[in-house]
């Protein structure tokens, strides 16, 4: 939306059987890497396109940020799904535990349409625990912000327009 370059007709994809997954690309067009975030925009955003309340139920949208991931990499043998044999890659998230996201009803709707990555509290990539209580476990978040600050720092002495595009202010 940030970049108007129009709106997908997800339902009807869908309907049509094109396998439709949800990514995020960071800060090329929406400066975040919030996937939570995104399964709730394709969720209401799709429902908005198709003029129908129904189109793309939360279910829908969660399957799009995993399993139809997963199968647009033709990786959907290997992760995507829980299931024995695949990679063991998921995460506890904190529901009900916010006035934002409780009460918990239906918890992949409070999850689709009430929760922000934040509420991720622990993670597994093949099997390994890699965030605990909220803290990376594998590697020092703080040495990697200091990196990416300095970055930003060499970058703008550059004096690049990182988004040469985007002559036109935001409203």
């Amino acid at each position: 939306m940030k970049l108007a370059s129009g709106f997908c007709p997800v339902a009807k994809l869908l309907e049509a059987g094109v396998n439709v997954a949800i990514g995020t690309d960071g800060s090329a067009s929406n400066n975040a890497l919030d996937m939570v975030a995104e399964m709730k925009t394709a969720a209401i955003l799709a429902k908005a396109v198709a003029k129908d309340t129904t189109a793309v139920p939360a279910a829908t949208a969660l399957k799009m940020a995993t399993y139809n991931g997963a199968k647009a990499l033709g990786l959907e043998d290997k992760i995507g799904s829980l299931q024995v044999g695949k990679s063991g890659d998921m995460i506890a998230v904190e529901l009900g535990t916010r006035a934002a996201n409780a009460p918990v009803f239906d918890p992949i709707s409070s999850f689709v349409y009430s929760s922000h990555g934040a509420d991720v509290s622990d993670a597994w990539v093949n099997g390994q625990r890699v965030m605990r209580s909220r803290r990376v476990t594998t590697m020092d978040e703080n040495e990697i912000l200091e990196k990416a600050h300095l970055w930003v720092d060499k970058i703008k002495a550059l004096n690049l327009d990182p988004h040469p595009n985007h002559h036109q202010k935001e409203t």
